[in-house]
């Protein structure tokens, strides 16, 4: 009850654009999380192979790291409020496309589109709320808006199923129960874009953190930030590439190894994003005691037990329960993550810094696309991910330390 009176009373203290913000992401994130549960149940309906979800994953990720450059630099020029707009309806459009495609080149077509378009939201969304925000109100921000969109999409997963199977018991075929559902989603994403046409944009003077930055002098500024951005993007590299072993990959770690059902599998990934949202929210706590940089590096190291854990185990409660807190508590540092890059990096290039850790983390995905069932098919369905595991583990540890070494003499 204390927790949700603070809550409340930190709710208070946002201005309307940030509200509105909270109420467009609210009905967005409700439509992505029905298209990322059932988009790919939906393709398999229409009787199109495994590989065609492959290559729509493929051609949605690829699609969204070419647009994030392009984004981050629009948005550090022009006006965010119709970035996020032009996002939400061509990314709404495109899901309610989506929902009637049946050929391969409608189907991918519209993966191209929503690729392109999703990327508006993801690059801008961060700088927006930073741009509407004091210093002292981010940390509890984006702690809010990363629970938020998580809660927002168990919402949307949980919904749409339930709505889907309810279809079907009423005698709807399969398909035609997964496109109602699809459709459903993507009308709500598509009308997120209402709340934001009431935000009133405040000019780069008008700023809430338009403070000067520590580093004196305009030459070491801008060499200062530059580099910086580079190490905060090297760090993000590394966790990426250790990310795209493992993450896409969960769902199929579980079936192939302890043959759970396909909705088991879904009931542990919404409950790992459930434990998420409550270890962002205690993030802020963490930081009160031991700074930002140290909570960043503290979950991310306490995540590795877990994830090695749930890499060697052969016991499903162990798999699952090591899964739930490692989920958590490296989910747990994205908040704390973005409050410091908006903390040292002047508001004129925040976009272009959002932009190129989302673009080298999604690189660092697709680069694992082959490389992962490789190795499942070399060493087999345990030790393949045993491997996959502890690669991952080893690479997440080099992010950890190199990340508090950037940030060692500002802790």
């Amino acid at each position: 009850m204390q927790w949700l009176r603070q809550a409340k009373a930190e709710i208070q203290t946002w201005n309307r654009n940030i509200r509105l913000f909270f109420l467009a992401n609210a009905f967005y994130q409700i439509g992505f999380g029905v298209f990322s549960v059932l988009y790919n149940l939906y393709v398999q309906s229409l009787g199109h192979p495994q590989g065609m979800i492959g290559s729509i994953v493929s051609v949605q990720s690829l699609a969204a790291a070419l647009m994030i450059i392009p984004i981050g630099l629009l948005g550090d020029r022009s006006s965010r409020k119709n970035i996020l707009i032009v996002g939400m309806l061509i990314t709404g459009s495109s899901y309610i496309g989506s929902s009637f495609a049946v050929s391969e080149f409608g189907l991918q077509s519209f993966a191209l589109l929503s690729g392109l378009f999703t990327a508006f939201f993801q690059v801008t969304a961060v700088p927006f709320l930073a741009a509407n925000s004091t210093k002292e109100q981010r940390l509890r921000l984006f702690s809010f808006h990363f629970s938020a969109v998580l809660a927002a999409q168990v919402i949307g997963g949980f919904g749409g199923g339930l709505l889907g199977d309810v279809l079907q018991y009423a005698g709807w075929s399969e398909t035609a129960s997964l496109r109602s559902v699809l459709f459903g989603g993507g009308l709500l994403s598509l009308v997120a874009f209402l709340p934001l046409l009431l935000v009133r944009e405040k000019r780069d003077s008008e700023v809430a953190d338009a403070e000067p930055m520590p580093i004196p002098g305009p030459p070491q500024k801008t060499t200062g930030e530059w580099s910086l951005i580079g190490k905060i993007t090297f760090a993000q590299l590394l966790i990426g590439i250790g990310s795209g072993l493992v993450v896409p990959y969960l769902n199929l770690y579980f079936t192939n190894r302890f043959s759970v059902s396909l909705a088991t599998v879904g009931l542990l990934i919404s409950l790992g994003q459930v434990m998420t949202i409550f270890s962002m929210l205690i993030g802020p706590t963490l930081v009160g005691k031991v700074g930002q940089v140290r909570a960043v590096v503290i979950f991310q190291l306490l995540s590795l037990p877990f994830l090695l854990l749930t890499g060697f185990t052969n016991l499903i409660l162990v798999a699952s329960v090591a899964f739930l807190f490692r989920q958590a508590l490296m989910n747990a540092a994205n908040p704390i993550q973005s409050a410091v890059l908006v903390d040292r990096i002047s508001n004129f290039r925040r976009g272009i810094a959002n932009s190129l850790s989302q673009m080298v983390f999604m690189l660092g995905w697709a680069s694992m696309g082959l490389v992962q069932p490789g190795l499942i098919a070399h060493f087999g369905t345990y030790w393949g991910y045993v491997a996959t595991f502890s690669i991952t583990g080893a690479l997440y540890v080099s992010a950890a330390l190199y990340y508090y070494f950037i940030f060692r003499k500002k802790v």
